[in-house]
């Protein structure tokens, strides 16, 4: 269900897109929505039809007031249903493209809905007219675009991300190959993110962009190759929440990609040759080296299209840094996937390895979240409503034990870490006698702010502070202020411990935890 929503959601961004991302005036918003909503377009359903105004208005409001979550729907009762499309239908369309080869598949959908009452999907169209060789490359009239060098007026504008093979290195007393993973500012040349990976697929996609963000907020646009690592809806997604605009370079087009083309040209000329010269070297030693070429011997180096250094063209550039919460980046590539929790062991399985639940959720159906970079020691539990259920824990089955296998013992009487947090107190107390703490500065781990917002997501609502109402928010605030060490773990054990999912019931319990904290101390 949440994968579908996804899908949706990212649908409706493509569509608005032009008006999200400000590419026309605001006073010509109305006007795009009319142009919209007259033309056919490839629902996420597989149904070829307009959107009407009023939707499409509907779906701006909601972007504007929620964001990409605000787009999230309901899944259509129609989906699955088979089209099959006459061949006298498909035999006409392609009678149509070849007697004239600049015919859009607008312009033939138009006609097929005339004369026959139907419309084609454009991918199934395309599909049929290369196989008839009725394609204008195959009728010989494409002729080659007239292109301008890719600019932009301000750092930031605008990136271009792509892979690229480079040299072997060391690894376990193997010779392996890498691949450079790096992100261009096309406004200065400045490499905002590059480094060398054992693998080119999503997990070091996304590592290599969160880096970049976390140094240099988002960008207004990013434009990659059409690889299928860049076509991953958790990528489409991410772009949608930074309100990035996510470009791809036309299949079959690569001068589209020169800019970034003409990087891995110059590191493969200066830099890889250096390092195939100096002999065996292993990953991390070439990413070091990589890393000072790049400071000193690129971003200080006269650039010869800009004439000047990218560093200092970058800086000239800035005009201002889109920040980015780099947890909502990463948490729209956590895979979700449904399991069934066992009765007897009261647990799921995810790549042969299992993780225990709890034991009110055996039989029950259930959406399993997995981080990408995380060790899967432990894995995020969810109804298929999305309202977050608890953490599942690895375990080992013991077999014949059910239920009782890995029960924790009860909680010692005497605690001997307790004993050793006193006596190490007592010995900062000598040392640090004569240190004035009243003017030392205490800062929150998280804003009261992104604390609503997490009690709302567990209980399963999107709104954040607007799901609670003024008497529910003052409960908060009062117990948010109680302890300066809140954090996202214990808000969840609150969570999980609550009799009921409810507001009070989570206050209840985080109250306990934070006196319990206070005790231990």
């Amino acid at each position: 269900m949440k994968q579908k929503q996804e899908k949706w959601a990212i649908f409706w961004c493509d569509l608005l897109s032009p008006i999200i991302y400000s590419e026309i005036h605001l006073e010509q918003t109305h006007q795009n929505l009319r142009e919209l909503s007259s033309k056919a377009v490839l629902f996420p359903d597989g149904e070829l039809k307009k959107p009407s105004l009023s939707t499409l208005k509907r779906k701006l409001a909601r972007y504007r007031e929620n964001g990409f979550h605000g787009l999230y729907r309901k899944s259509r009762n129609d989906i699955g249903k088979i089209r099959v499309v006459p061949e006298e239908v498909i035999a006409k369309a392609i009678e149509l493209k070849k007697e004239q080869p600049y015919r859009s598949d607008r312009t033939i959908n138009s006609i097929l809905r005339n004369k026959f009452g139907i419309m084609i999907a454009r991918s199934t169209l395309y599909s049929h007219f290369k196989e008839a060789g009725a394609t204008r490359l195959k009728l010989g009239i494409v002729k080659k675009k007239v292109r301008g060098r890719w600019t932009r007026d301000n750092t930031h504008d605008f990136w271009q991300g792509d892979f690229e093979e480079g040299p072997y290195v060391i690894e376990n007393d193997e010779i392996v190959p890498t691949y450079l993973s790096a992100f261009i500012d096309v406004h200065s040349r400045y490499v905002v993110e590059a480094r060398y990976y054992f693998r080119q697929n999503l997990d070091v996609l996304i590592d290599s962009l969160v880096r970049a963000l976390s140094k240099h907020g988002a960008p207004k646009e990013i434009y990659v190759d059409n690889a299928k690592v860049y076509h991953s809806l958790g990528l489409k997604m991410a772009c949608h929440i930074m309100k990035t605009r996510l470009r791809y370079r036309p299949a079959g087009e690569p001068e589209t990609g020169g800019l970034i083309e003409r990087f891995f040209s110059t590191v493969q000329g200066n830099f890889e040759k250096e390092v195939r010269a100096e002999g065996k070297i292993t990953l991390d030693q070439l990413n070091r080296n990589f890393s000072a070429w790049l400071e000193m011997a690129y971003h200080n180096q006269i650039h010869s299209e800009i004439k000047t250094t990218p560093e200092k063209k970058m800086e000239a550039g800035l005009k201002y840094i889109r920040q980015v919460n780099t947890n909502e980046v990463l948490a729209a590539f956590m895979k979700k996937i449904k399991r069934t929790v066992n009765r007897t062991f009261s647990d799921v399985q995810i790549n042969n390895r299992y993780f225990q639940t709890n034991d009110s959720l055996r039989g029950d159906k259930v959406l399993v979240g997995i981080d990408p970079f995380s060790k899967l020691d432990t894995v995020e539990i969810y109804s298929l409503k999305g309202g977050y259920l608890g953490l599942g824990v690895h375990h080992f089955r013991e077999p014949n034990k059910g239920s009782h296998i890995n029960k924790p013992q009860g909680k010692p009487k005497y605690s001997y870490l307790g004993q050793l947090r006193r006596e190490h107190a007592q010995q900062l107390d000598k040392q640090i006698k004569g240190i004035d703490f009243r003017k030392a500065v205490q800062s929150r781990p998280w804003s009261f702010q992104e604390f609503v917002n997490t009690i709302a997501g567990l209980l399963g609502e999107k709104a954040g502070l607007s799901s609670f109402n003024t008497g529910q928010l003052e409960s908060l605030k009062k117990v948010f202020n109680q302890s300066l060490l809140i954090n996202k773990p214990m808000v969840k054990k609150a969570f999980e411990n609550a009799a009921e999912k409810s507001t009070p019931f989570i206050i209840y319990e985080l109250k306990q935890i934070i006196k319990q904290n206070k005790e231990a101390d």
